[in-house]
This record gives C-alpha cells, sequence and structure tokens, in this order.
C-alpha cells in the first residue's frame, strides 16, 4: 500500500478528481478492514479448533488396550486391571490407575504435543503382572498424540504409537 503521500503524487500525475480521490481513500480503507476481519477469523478458528482438541481428551475415562515395548503379552502385563487416564483441562492433571495402584501427574499440552510430569504419591500395592512399572516408564517419554479417525487416543514418542486408549464408558 502507498503510504498517503505517495497517493498524493500519483493522483497529481493522474489528474484525479476530488471525487475519485474520496473513492480511492475510501476503498484503501475498506481493504485494510477486510484484511483485518480476516486475520481476527483465522486466529478464532485456530483458537477453537485447540480448544476442541482439549475438550476431546477431557471428561473421559481413556482405558489402555496397548502398550509397545515389553516382550510380555498384554494381558499377561495387565491380568486383573488395565491402566486408566483422566484428563482435567482446568487443572492440567491427569488421573486414573497405573494397574492397581492410583496415578495423577500434571501435564502440559501444546498442539499435538504432550508431556507427563511425575507421578505423584500413590498407596503402593503388589500388582499382578509388572505392567505398572512398563506403564509409568511409558508415560515419561511420550511426547506427542493422536486421536483417530475410531476416536482411540494414541500416546506417541514423536510420530511413533507405544500406547493406545480406547474410551471406556463405565
Amino acid at each position: 500500500m502507498l503510504p498517503l503521500t505517495g497517493i498524493l503524487i500519483y493522483i497529481e500525475n493522474k489528474n484525479i478528481n476530488n471525487f475519485q480521490l474520496q473513492y480511492i481513500l475510501i476503498m484503501k480503507n475498506y481493504t485494510l478492514l477486510f484484511v483485518f476481519f480476516i486475520a481476527l477469523f483465522n486466529s478464532s478458528c485456530s483458537s477453537m479448533k485447540n480448544a476442541k482438541v482439549t475438550d476431546n481428551l477431557s471428561n473421559t475415562i481413556w482405558e489402555l488396550e496397548y502398550i509397545s515395548g515389553p516382550r510380555i503379552a498384554f494381558e499377561g502385563l495387565y491380568p486383573t486391571k488395565k491402566p486408566q487416564i483422566t484428563f482435567n483441562s482446568t487443572t492440567n492433571k491427569v488421573s486414573g490407575t497405573s494397574s492397581c495402584n492410583g496415578y495423577m501427574a500434571t501435564y502440559t499440552l501444546a498442539g499435538k504435543s504432550i508431556s507427563f510430569g511425575e507421578n505423584g504419591p500413590t498407596t503402593m500395592m503388589f500388582c499382578e503382572g509388572g505392567g505398572e512399572n512398563v506403564f509409568l516408564q511409558m508415560m515419561k517419554k511420550i511426547n506427542n498424540y493422536s486421536i483417530d479417525k475410531d476416536g482411540k487416543l494414541n500416546l506417541m514418542i514423536d510420530e511413533v504409537p507405544m500406547m493406545r486408549f480406547k474410551k471406556n464408558n463405565k
């Protein structure tokens, strides 16, 4: 866009009358206003998209159905109870069970990146199968997530899914 002095020099060279000058200035203002509203709309849509993703995580009990790494079958790691997590977007905390013991930690969410803080104190009972330690160690390594077309939560290291959770409707 030309500064006002540039417009005036342009106008003098083109022999533009007063009505045409007003029209040019009005159109310039409308153009600026249009660009502003497009930018505002674009930023509001992206913030709504992030809110929707957070809402998809929150207020749902997620139950582990797959974990990568151990050479023991999933049912052998968690013979009696599978780990579960629930995200609280208000407090940025995740809670649930690591199998037979409670699990609580903070989490940080930025786009598709996610990280979990240290697990808080829990009552330590012996968990049959040894899956609790596998779960807790994997949670420390997670740095990314996605929700697939089937509505399942994938916790990942970079782009590699390491844990998959399904919604628990209990």
